[in-house]
C-alpha cells in the first residue's frame, strides 16, 4: 500500500507520484521503464 510524503508528493515505498500509481496499468512497458529510471534519485 502506497502512503505519500505530503512535501514531496512521493510514494514513502516505491518513490512514483500519485499520478504515476494511478496510470501505472494503463502504462506500456516503455512507459513503465521510464518511470523506473527516474525512481533511485527521488527522495520522499
Amino acid at each position: 500500500m502506497c502512503m505519500l510524503d505530503p512535501k514531496s508528493g512521493f510514494c514513502l515505498g516505491c518513490k512514483r507520484t500519485i499520478e504515476e500509481i494511478g496510470r501505472w496499468a494503463m502504462l506500456d512497458d516503455s512507459q513503465r521503464k521510464a518511470i523506473l529510471e527516474q525512481l533511485p534519485g527521488r527522495k520522499a
